[in-house]
Protein backbone atom coordinates (compact mmCIF):
# COMPACT_ATOMS: atom_id res chain seq x y z
CA UNK A 1 0.00 0.00 0.00
CA UNK A 2 1.51 3.16 -0.85
CA UNK A 3 2.55 5.36 1.65
CA UNK A 4 2.84 9.61 2.53
CA UNK A 5 6.66 10.30 3.36
CA UNK A 6 7.67 13.71 4.28
CA UNK A 7 11.12 14.74 3.00
CA UNK A 8 12.82 17.82 5.07
CA UNK A 9 15.25 19.96 2.91
CA UNK A 10 14.74 20.45 -0.91
CA UNK A 11 18.38 20.46 -2.08
CA UNK A 12 20.50 17.63 -3.97
CA UNK A 13 20.07 15.19 -1.57
CA UNK A 14 16.35 15.97 -0.33
CA UNK A 15 15.22 15.86 -4.31
CA UNK A 16 17.36 12.60 -4.50
CA UNK A 17 15.47 10.99 -1.78
CA UNK A 18 12.15 11.88 -3.03
CA UNK A 19 12.89 10.12 -6.39
CA UNK A 20 13.03 7.34 -4.51
CA UNK A 21 10.11 7.25 -2.86
CA UNK A 22 8.53 8.25 -6.16
CA UNK A 23 10.06 4.95 -7.94
CA UNK A 24 8.69 2.61 -4.89
CA UNK A 25 5.15 3.62 -5.69
CA UNK A 26 4.98 6.16 -2.55
CA UNK A 27 3.67 9.56 -1.99
CA UNK A 28 6.29 12.49 -0.97
CA UNK A 29 5.21 15.99 0.78
CA UNK A 30 8.74 17.54 -0.27
CA UNK A 31 8.78 20.54 2.63
CA UNK A 32 11.11 23.44 3.11
CA UNK A 33 11.15 25.93 5.68
CA UNK A 34 12.15 28.56 3.34
CA UNK A 35 8.87 30.28 2.30
CA UNK A 36 10.66 32.08 -0.50
CA UNK A 37 11.70 29.21 -2.49
CA UNK A 38 9.70 28.56 -5.97
CA UNK A 39 7.33 26.22 -6.09
CA UNK A 40 7.09 25.44 -9.52
CA UNK A 41 10.75 24.89 -9.96
CA UNK A 42 11.32 22.21 -7.21
CA UNK A 43 8.22 20.44 -8.97
CA UNK A 44 10.38 20.62 -12.23
CA UNK A 45 12.39 18.08 -11.03
CA UNK A 46 9.57 15.31 -11.07
CA UNK A 47 7.85 13.58 -14.12
CA UNK A 48 4.81 15.54 -14.36
CA UNK A 49 1.49 14.05 -12.84
CA UNK A 50 3.96 12.56 -9.67
CA UNK A 51 2.52 12.48 -6.37
CA UNK A 52 4.35 15.20 -4.97
CA UNK A 53 3.12 17.79 -2.75
CA UNK A 54 5.18 21.06 -1.60
CA UNK A 55 4.97 22.50 1.55
CA UNK A 56 7.12 25.81 2.41
CA UNK A 57 7.14 27.58 5.49
CA UNK A 58 6.00 26.73 9.05
CA UNK A 59 5.04 23.41 8.95
CA UNK A 60 1.91 22.45 11.79
CA UNK A 61 0.91 19.29 12.90
CA UNK A 62 -2.55 19.55 10.67
CA UNK A 63 0.02 18.97 7.60
CA UNK A 64 1.21 16.21 8.97
CA UNK A 65 -2.10 13.88 8.96
CA UNK A 66 -1.48 10.75 7.17
CA UNK A 67 2.49 10.99 7.03
CA UNK A 68 4.14 7.66 7.91
CA UNK A 69 7.77 8.32 7.54
CA UNK A 70 10.05 11.50 7.23
CA UNK A 71 13.19 11.24 5.36
CA UNK A 72 15.76 14.24 6.57
CA UNK A 73 18.37 15.91 4.61
CA UNK A 74 21.70 15.67 6.56
CA UNK A 75 22.06 19.94 6.27
CA UNK A 76 18.94 20.10 8.44
CA UNK A 77 19.89 19.82 12.26
CA UNK A 78 17.46 17.48 14.73
CA UNK A 79 16.75 20.48 17.23
CA UNK A 80 15.07 22.54 14.33
CA UNK A 81 12.14 23.64 15.44
CA UNK A 82 9.95 22.07 12.78
CA UNK A 83 11.68 18.49 13.72
CA UNK A 84 10.38 19.00 17.11
CA UNK A 85 7.14 19.25 15.16
CA UNK A 86 7.71 16.20 13.76
CA UNK A 87 8.87 14.19 16.62
CA UNK A 88 5.70 14.86 18.55
CA UNK A 89 3.65 13.59 16.20
CA UNK A 90 6.00 10.26 16.83
CA UNK A 91 6.62 9.61 12.92
CA UNK A 92 10.02 7.97 12.87
CA UNK A 93 12.84 10.17 11.57
CA UNK A 94 15.31 8.29 9.09
CA UNK A 95 18.46 9.70 6.72
CA UNK A 96 18.51 9.41 3.58
CA UNK A 97 21.31 6.62 3.71
CA UNK A 98 18.80 4.87 5.96
CA UNK A 99 16.48 5.45 3.42
CA UNK A 100 18.53 4.22 0.43
CA UNK A 101 19.51 1.05 2.81
CA UNK A 102 16.33 -0.20 3.25
CA UNK A 103 16.07 -0.81 -0.54
CA UNK A 104 19.29 -1.44 -1.58
CA UNK A 105 21.17 -4.47 -2.39
CA UNK A 106 24.70 -6.36 -2.53
CA UNK A 107 27.51 -5.43 -0.61
CA UNK A 108 28.27 -2.48 1.48
CA UNK A 109 31.67 -0.63 2.49
CA UNK A 110 30.97 2.14 4.25
CA UNK A 111 33.86 5.03 5.56
CA UNK A 112 33.46 7.80 8.27
CA UNK A 113 35.81 9.80 10.22
CA UNK A 114 36.62 13.47 10.43
CA UNK A 115 39.19 13.73 7.67
CA UNK A 116 40.05 11.42 4.89
CA UNK A 117 36.48 10.13 3.79
CA UNK A 118 36.72 11.29 0.31
CA UNK A 119 40.17 10.47 -0.79
CA UNK A 120 39.55 6.91 1.21
CA UNK A 121 36.25 6.19 -0.62
CA UNK A 122 37.24 7.21 -4.22
CA UNK A 123 40.52 5.38 -3.79
CA UNK A 124 38.66 1.91 -2.41
CA UNK A 125 36.01 2.56 -5.00
CA UNK A 126 38.61 2.51 -7.86
CA UNK A 127 40.18 -0.71 -6.38
CA UNK A 128 36.73 -2.20 -5.95
CA UNK A 129 36.31 -1.24 -9.65
CA UNK A 130 39.34 -3.19 -11.11
CA UNK A 131 37.77 -6.02 -9.30
CA UNK A 132 34.01 -6.45 -9.72
CA UNK A 133 31.72 -5.37 -12.30
CA UNK A 134 29.23 -3.80 -10.67
CA UNK A 135 30.42 -1.18 -8.18
CA UNK A 136 28.68 1.95 -6.86
CA UNK A 137 30.58 5.03 -5.18
CA UNK A 138 28.15 6.82 -3.00
CA UNK A 139 27.02 8.78 -0.18
CA UNK A 140 29.11 12.68 1.20
CA UNK A 141 31.28 11.96 -1.94
CA UNK A 142 28.72 13.71 -4.71
CA UNK A 143 26.27 11.48 -5.34
CA UNK A 144 23.46 10.50 -3.07
CA UNK A 145 22.97 7.37 -2.11
CA UNK A 146 19.53 7.51 -3.03
CA UNK A 147 20.03 7.63 -6.45
CA UNK A 148 21.91 4.50 -7.01
CA UNK A 149 19.87 2.53 -4.57
CA UNK A 150 17.23 0.87 -7.12
CA UNK A 151 20.50 0.17 -9.16
CA UNK A 152 22.18 -2.20 -6.85
CA UNK A 153 21.92 -6.14 -7.02
CA UNK A 154 22.81 -9.19 -5.18
CA UNK A 155 26.38 -9.01 -6.80
CA UNK A 156 26.87 -5.20 -6.82
CA UNK A 157 29.18 -3.82 -4.32
CA UNK A 158 29.08 -0.19 -3.18
CA UNK A 159 31.55 2.07 -1.27
CA UNK A 160 29.96 4.92 0.84
CA UNK A 161 31.63 7.96 2.53
CA UNK A 162 29.39 8.49 5.37
CA UNK A 163 29.42 11.70 7.66
CA UNK A 164 28.01 12.08 11.07
CA UNK A 165 25.02 14.46 9.75
CA UNK A 166 23.88 10.97 7.82
CA UNK A 167 24.71 9.00 10.79
CA UNK A 168 22.30 11.03 12.96
CA UNK A 169 18.88 8.82 11.78
CA UNK A 170 20.05 5.73 10.91
CA UNK A 171 17.91 2.79 12.46
CA UNK A 172 19.43 -0.59 10.78
CA UNK A 173 21.34 1.03 8.30
CA UNK A 174 24.45 -1.87 8.26
CA UNK A 175 27.65 -2.40 6.72
CA UNK A 176 29.45 -5.32 5.75
CA UNK A 177 32.41 -3.18 6.30
CA UNK A 178 32.99 -0.10 8.32
CA UNK A 179 36.01 1.73 8.59
CA UNK A 180 36.63 4.94 11.21
CA UNK A 181 39.35 6.76 9.66
CA UNK A 182 39.95 9.28 12.73
CA UNK A 183 37.98 11.49 15.08
CA UNK A 184 39.00 15.17 15.97
CA UNK A 185 36.80 18.56 16.82
CA UNK A 186 34.73 19.55 14.02
CA UNK A 187 30.70 20.18 13.35
CA UNK A 188 30.50 21.32 17.37
CA UNK A 189 28.06 23.94 16.59
CA UNK A 190 25.61 21.13 15.86
CA UNK A 191 26.55 18.43 17.77
CA UNK A 192 27.66 20.69 20.83
CA UNK A 193 29.48 18.54 22.66
CA UNK A 194 32.74 15.90 21.35
CA UNK A 195 31.38 12.91 23.68
CA UNK A 196 27.99 13.53 21.60
CA UNK A 197 30.15 13.88 17.74
CA UNK A 198 32.40 10.98 18.86
CA UNK A 199 29.15 8.71 19.54
CA UNK A 200 27.75 9.68 16.45
CA UNK A 201 31.21 8.67 14.21
CA UNK A 202 31.09 5.40 16.19
CA UNK A 203 26.98 4.27 15.47
CA UNK A 204 28.43 3.24 11.99
CA UNK A 205 29.08 0.21 13.90
CA UNK A 206 25.63 -0.16 15.42
CA UNK A 207 24.34 -2.59 13.79
CA UNK A 208 26.98 -4.85 12.97
CA UNK A 209 27.46 -8.37 13.73
CA UNK A 210 30.57 -10.80 14.43
CA UNK A 211 30.33 -12.09 10.42
CA UNK A 212 31.13 -8.13 9.92
CA UNK A 213 34.18 -5.95 10.09
CA UNK A 214 35.52 -2.31 11.56
CA UNK A 215 38.94 -0.71 10.36
CA UNK A 216 40.09 1.54 12.92
CA UNK A 217 42.88 3.84 13.07
CA UNK A 218 45.14 2.66 15.89
CA UNK A 219 46.77 5.87 16.78
CA UNK A 220 43.59 7.89 17.75
CA UNK A 221 43.52 7.06 21.15
CA UNK A 222 39.20 6.88 21.45
CA UNK A 223 39.06 4.38 18.16
CA UNK A 224 41.59 2.28 19.97
CA UNK A 225 39.89 2.20 23.16
CA UNK A 226 36.47 1.91 20.82
CA UNK A 227 38.16 -1.39 19.35
CA UNK A 228 37.76 -2.74 22.22
CA UNK A 229 34.14 -2.91 22.77
CA UNK A 230 33.10 -4.05 19.35
CA UNK A 231 31.94 -7.79 18.27
CA UNK A 232 32.59 -7.25 15.16
CA UNK A 233 36.03 -8.19 13.40
CA UNK A 234 38.44 -5.06 14.14
CA UNK A 235 41.10 -4.51 11.81
CA UNK A 236 43.79 -1.70 13.14
CA UNK A 237 45.74 0.44 11.17
CA UNK A 238 49.12 2.80 12.50
CA UNK A 239 51.19 5.06 10.83
CA UNK A 240 53.05 5.77 14.00
CA UNK A 241 54.08 2.08 15.23
CA UNK A 242 54.15 -1.41 14.38
CA UNK A 243 51.19 -3.55 15.13
CA UNK A 244 51.17 -7.52 15.85
CA UNK A 245 48.28 -7.47 13.80
CA UNK A 246 46.65 -4.89 11.18
CA UNK A 247 49.04 -2.29 8.66
CA UNK A 248 51.12 -0.23 9.54
CA UNK A 249 54.59 2.08 8.22
CA UNK A 250 58.09 1.35 8.79
CA UNK A 251 60.15 3.54 6.94
CA UNK A 252 58.88 4.46 3.76
CA UNK A 253 57.02 0.75 3.59
CA UNK A 254 53.72 0.09 4.37
CA UNK A 255 53.41 -4.01 5.70
CA UNK A 256 50.03 -5.80 6.93
CA UNK A 257 50.86 -8.49 9.49
CA UNK A 258 48.13 -11.03 10.03
CA UNK A 259 48.71 -14.24 12.40
CA UNK A 260 52.40 -13.80 12.63
CA UNK A 261 52.85 -13.09 8.42
CA UNK A 262 54.33 -9.98 7.49
CA UNK A 263 53.32 -8.44 3.61
CA UNK A 264 54.91 -5.82 2.24
CA UNK A 265 52.10 -3.68 0.70
CA UNK A 266 53.41 -0.72 -1.48
CA UNK A 267 56.18 1.76 -1.00
CA UNK A 268 54.97 5.57 -0.50
CA UNK A 269 57.52 6.76 -3.08
CA UNK A 270 54.77 4.32 -5.46
CA UNK A 271 52.17 6.82 -4.38
CA UNK A 272 50.81 9.97 -6.29
CA UNK A 273 49.54 11.42 -2.71
CA UNK A 274 51.68 13.59 -0.34
CA UNK A 275 51.44 13.58 3.11
CA UNK A 276 51.11 11.16 6.40
CA UNK A 277 47.17 11.90 6.43
CA UNK A 278 47.52 10.09 3.09
CA UNK A 279 49.41 7.19 3.92
CA UNK A 280 47.14 6.52 6.62
CA UNK A 281 44.29 6.59 4.22
CA UNK A 282 45.93 4.26 1.87
CA UNK A 283 45.91 1.78 4.63
CA UNK A 284 42.47 2.25 5.29
CA UNK A 285 41.49 2.07 1.78
CA UNK A 286 44.00 -1.52 1.34
CA UNK A 287 42.40 -2.97 4.66
CA UNK A 288 38.43 -2.56 3.28
CA UNK A 289 39.44 -3.72 0.16
CA UNK A 290 40.83 -7.01 1.41
CA UNK A 291 37.96 -7.78 3.78
CA UNK A 292 36.06 -7.11 1.15
CA UNK A 293 37.78 -9.67 -0.96
CA UNK A 294 39.83 -7.96 -3.40
CA UNK A 295 43.03 -9.99 -4.38
CA UNK A 296 46.39 -7.84 -3.16
CA UNK A 297 47.85 -7.66 -6.89
CA UNK A 298 44.62 -5.52 -8.16
CA UNK A 299 44.72 -3.51 -4.19
CA UNK A 300 48.20 -2.58 -5.21
CA UNK A 301 47.69 -1.88 -9.18
CA UNK A 302 44.77 0.87 -8.09
CA UNK A 303 47.07 1.85 -5.20
CA UNK A 304 49.89 3.22 -7.67
CA UNK A 305 47.35 4.76 -10.59
CA UNK A 306 44.82 6.49 -7.90
CA UNK A 307 45.01 10.14 -7.97
CA UNK A 308 44.38 12.70 -5.48
CA UNK A 309 40.85 13.76 -5.07
CA UNK A 310 39.92 17.34 -6.34
CA UNK A 311 39.67 20.03 -3.45
CA UNK A 312 41.72 17.67 -1.21
CA UNK A 313 46.23 18.64 -1.77
CA UNK A 314 45.45 18.93 -5.40
CA UNK A 315 48.17 20.08 -7.50
CA UNK A 316 47.17 23.05 -9.44
CA UNK A 317 49.69 24.26 -11.28
CA UNK A 318 53.48 25.69 -11.57
CA UNK A 319 53.54 30.00 -12.27
CA UNK A 320 57.04 31.68 -11.75
CA UNK A 321 58.69 28.93 -10.03
CA UNK A 322 56.07 28.59 -7.55
CA UNK A 323 53.58 25.52 -6.83
CA UNK A 324 50.06 25.75 -6.30
CA UNK A 325 48.00 23.50 -3.89
CA UNK A 326 44.31 23.33 -3.10
CA UNK A 327 42.97 22.02 -0.18
CA UNK A 328 39.17 23.24 -0.29
CA UNK A 329 38.28 20.73 1.39
CA UNK A 330 40.43 20.92 4.77
CA UNK A 331 37.26 22.25 5.62
CA UNK A 332 38.60 22.20 9.79
CA UNK A 333 41.59 23.06 11.20
CA UNK A 334 42.53 19.33 12.17
CA UNK A 335 42.44 18.58 7.78
CA UNK A 336 44.25 21.64 7.23
CA UNK A 337 47.74 20.97 9.64
CA UNK A 338 47.80 17.34 7.45
CA UNK A 339 47.78 19.58 4.54
CA UNK A 340 50.16 21.82 6.30
CA UNK A 341 52.23 18.97 6.96
CA UNK A 342 52.43 17.52 3.42
CA UNK A 343 53.62 20.90 1.52
CA UNK A 344 57.69 19.99 1.13
CA UNK A 345 58.82 23.27 1.58
CA UNK A 346 58.52 27.30 3.01
CA UNK A 347 54.53 27.84 2.59
CA UNK A 348 52.00 30.53 1.67
CA UNK A 349 48.94 29.48 3.74
CA UNK A 350 45.30 31.21 2.37
CA UNK A 351 42.84 30.49 5.38
CA UNK A 352 39.62 31.39 7.14
CA UNK A 353 35.65 31.42 6.43
CA UNK A 354 32.78 30.10 8.16
CA UNK A 355 33.38 29.94 12.14
CA UNK A 356 32.11 26.28 12.94
CA UNK A 357 33.27 27.53 16.93
CA UNK A 358 36.70 25.82 15.96
CA UNK A 359 39.90 26.26 17.88
CA UNK A 360 42.84 27.36 16.14
CA UNK A 361 45.93 26.65 18.71
CA UNK A 362 47.45 23.68 17.62
CA UNK A 363 46.85 24.90 13.77
CA UNK A 364 48.86 27.80 14.39
CA UNK A 365 51.52 25.33 16.31
CA UNK A 366 52.04 23.38 12.99
CA UNK A 367 53.28 26.40 11.08
CA UNK A 368 56.69 25.65 12.56
CA UNK A 369 59.15 26.19 9.85
CA UNK A 370 56.31 25.55 7.30
CA UNK A 371 54.06 28.51 6.56
CA UNK A 372 55.99 31.99 6.19
CA UNK A 373 52.47 34.08 5.34
CA UNK A 374 49.07 33.23 6.25
CA UNK A 375 46.65 35.28 4.02
CA UNK A 376 42.83 35.58 5.90
CA UNK A 377 39.66 35.58 4.32
CA UNK A 378 35.33 35.13 5.49
CA UNK A 379 34.32 35.54 8.66
CA UNK A 380 37.01 33.85 10.89
CA UNK A 381 39.64 35.87 10.15
CA UNK A 382 39.77 38.26 13.29
CA UNK A 383 39.41 35.31 15.30
CA UNK A 384 42.06 33.32 13.92
CA UNK A 385 44.20 36.75 13.17
CA UNK A 386 43.83 36.88 17.15
CA UNK A 387 44.91 33.47 17.83
CA UNK A 388 47.89 33.72 15.92
CA UNK A 389 49.53 36.46 17.74
CA UNK A 390 49.02 34.62 20.95
CA UNK A 391 51.07 32.39 19.32
CA UNK A 392 53.76 34.94 17.85
CA UNK A 393 53.05 34.12 14.77
CA UNK A 394 52.89 37.31 13.11
CA UNK A 395 52.85 37.07 9.46
CA UNK A 396 49.74 37.46 8.89
CA UNK A 397 47.60 39.68 6.04
CA UNK A 398 43.92 40.27 5.25
CA UNK A 399 42.12 39.48 1.74
CA UNK A 400 38.37 40.55 0.48
CA UNK A 401 38.27 37.98 -1.39
CA UNK A 402 39.82 34.79 -3.53
CA UNK A 403 41.32 36.94 -5.83
CA UNK A 404 43.28 39.19 -4.13
CA UNK A 405 44.29 36.53 -1.53
CA UNK A 406 45.87 34.39 -4.81
CA UNK A 407 47.73 38.00 -5.71
CA UNK A 408 49.06 38.42 -2.78
CA UNK A 409 50.46 34.90 -2.25
CA UNK A 410 52.21 35.30 -5.92
CA UNK A 411 53.70 38.61 -5.05
CA UNK A 412 55.38 37.54 -1.91
CA UNK A 413 56.28 33.75 -2.82
CA UNK A 414 59.58 32.88 -3.64
CA UNK A 415 61.05 30.29 -6.44
CA UNK A 416 60.74 26.94 -5.11
CA UNK A 417 58.16 27.54 -2.28
CA UNK A 418 54.57 26.36 -2.26
CA UNK A 419 50.98 28.25 -2.05
CA UNK A 420 48.70 25.97 -0.70
CA UNK A 421 44.64 26.97 -0.09
CA UNK A 422 43.98 24.70 2.93
CA UNK A 423 40.95 27.27 4.93
CA UNK A 424 40.44 24.95 8.48
CA UNK A 425 36.95 26.60 7.82
CA UNK A 426 33.72 25.39 6.02
CA UNK A 427 33.14 27.95 2.92
CA UNK A 428 29.86 29.27 3.88
CA UNK A 429 29.24 32.99 3.41
CA UNK A 430 31.54 33.91 0.96
CA UNK A 431 31.21 30.77 -1.10
CA UNK A 432 27.88 27.79 -2.31
CA UNK A 433 30.41 24.86 -0.84
CA UNK A 434 34.04 23.87 -0.68
CA UNK A 435 33.96 22.76 -4.31
CA UNK A 436 33.31 26.03 -5.47
CA UNK A 437 35.90 27.46 -3.69
CA UNK A 438 38.40 25.74 -4.20
CA UNK A 439 37.22 25.63 -8.07
CA UNK A 440 37.46 29.81 -8.03
CA UNK A 441 40.83 29.68 -6.29
CA UNK A 442 42.32 27.47 -9.26
CA UNK A 443 40.72 29.87 -11.69
CA UNK A 444 42.51 32.64 -9.74
CA UNK A 445 46.04 30.53 -10.09
CA UNK A 446 45.47 30.00 -13.90
CA UNK A 447 44.70 34.01 -14.39
CA UNK A 448 47.91 34.83 -12.85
Amino acid sequence: MSQKILVAGSGKSGIAASGLILKTGNEVILYDSNENLDREALLSNFQEGSPVTVLLGELTASLLKDVTLCVISPGIDLDTAFVHVIKDQEIPIWSEIQLAYHYAKGKLAAITGTNGKTTTTALTGEIMKAYYREVFVVGNIGTPYTLEALNTTEESVTVAEISSFQLESITDFKPDVSAILNITPDHLNRHKTMDCYIKVKESITANQTEKDTCILNYDDEVLREFGKTLNTKVVFFSSTQPLEEGFFMEGSQIIYKHNGERTDIIAVEELNLLGRHNFENVMAATAVSMEMGVPLDIIRQGLKSFQAVAHRIEFVEEKSGVKYYNDSKGTNPDASIQAVKAMPGPTILIAGGYDKNSEYDQWIESFEGKVRYLILMGATKDKIAECAAKHGFTNVMFADDMEEAVKVCASYANTGEYVLLSPACASWGMFKDYEERGDIFKECVHNL
